[in-house]
């Protein structure tokens, strides 16, 4: 058993000495020290050793067993230096390279038109309304002075979900929601996108942003929404701008009114971007229709008000004189940087 225990002593030093790596280490500990390790087994042995040499050779594994921990213990404490010494040169920073630069993104274009229309209005005293891109036919056209036959559910090309329910072609509906309210005056905006049939090409597309407003309150005339779209166009476009309304026709406004602004390239004398004439259209508008009043609840024998509604993205077309609507969808990084 004494040349056993010396044998088994040498061999776990030898391979414990040439171990480079700590997960060797680890099977060397349970292969002579586990529960059925070399040394355990020897020691299952003992019952036929004489009584009289048990202490004797008790001591002896003992003294192997304190020599094979000491021994992997050292070698675990040298090994780990080592790992750790590998692991500090893969992760040397050399702190002469230069940073790395974060891009910072910014606003789109269509955002930061948005903004600045939001911004005008707010000061003037209006609220920003939200509402549903999920419509019921019910709001998106019939509270609006367009019932069911009417020449223009055609002119739309609505996307319809089923009978009842669509995508809204007009963020007008929003203004028909915030009406049934009753909570009176209003003075709201309300931009979001719509969706309509069209085919896409430079002036258009199936899904789009709309800005339409609305003012309800006693003794509103069409006096109060000419200032207020003056103010707008003079705020948007500068201080020169001046604006032209020509008669029109919208079912959910009587009178009706389609809104042109001096050009802002030559300021109304004529040029490329306004097609000679001097003028850029913008915006349709007109009093709210008596009975669209009356189908909210509200008396128009006492209150009156208007309604107006422009295309963001027409005025982001116009503001930053870009001349084809696709290019503020195809996210080309060299395009968006320009803003």
């Amino acid at each position: 058993m004494r040349e056993q225990l010396e044998k088994i002593k040498k061999e776990a030093l030898k391979q414990i000495q040439s171990s480079e790596a700590l997960e060797t280490l680890n099977e060397i500990r349970v292969s002579y020290l586990g529960k059925k390790g070399e040394l355990t087994n020897l020691l299952k042995s003992m019952k036929d050793v004489a009584p009289e040499e048990r202490p004797k050779v008790g001591q002896m594994v003992n003294d192997a067993r304190t020599a094979i921990e000491s021994c992997l213990e050292e070698a675990k404490a040298v090994l780990g230096r080592k790992a750790r010494e590998e692991q500090l040169k893969k992760e040397v920073i050399d702190v002469t390279l230069p940073g790395k630069k974060r891009k910072t993104g910014h606003s789109h274009p269509n955002t930061i038109a948005l903004e600045e229309v939001e911004r005008i209005f707010i000061g003037m005293g209006y609220e920003v309304v939200e509402g549903p891109e999920v419509e019921y036919d019910h709001y998106n056209f019939e509270k609006l002075n367009i019932p069911k036959g009417h020449p223009a559910r055609d002119e739309q090309d609505t996307f319809y979900i089923n009978d009842r329910i669509l995508l809204r072609s007009q963020t007008s509906p929003v203004q028909i929601r915030t009406m049934e309210k009753g909570k009176l005056p209003i003075r709201m905006i309300a931009p979001g996108r719509v969706f309509r049939s069209d085919e896409v090409d430079a002036t258009h597309s199936p899904s789009f942003h709309q800005i339409e407003g609305l003012v309800i309150d006693k003794n509103i005339t069409f006096a109060d929404l000419k200032g207020t779209l003056a103010e707008f166009a003079k705020e948007l476009f500068g201080p020169e701008t001046k604006v032209k309304f020509r008669p029109h026709h919208f079912p959910f406004t009587e009178p009706s009114a389609e809104v042109d602004v001096t050009c802002f390239k030559c300021g109304g004398r004529g040029c490329r971007f306004c097609k000679g004439s001097g003028w850029i259209e913008i915006l349709g508008c007109g009093m709210v229709h008596p009975h669209v009043l009356e189908m909210c609840g509200i008396d128009p024998d006492e209150y009156s008000g208007f309604a107006f509604g422009v295309g963001l993205e027409r005025i982001a077309l116009l503001k930053y004189e870009i001349d084809d609507m696709r290019l503020l969808y195809e996210n080309d990084i060299r395009f968006l940087k320009q803003f």
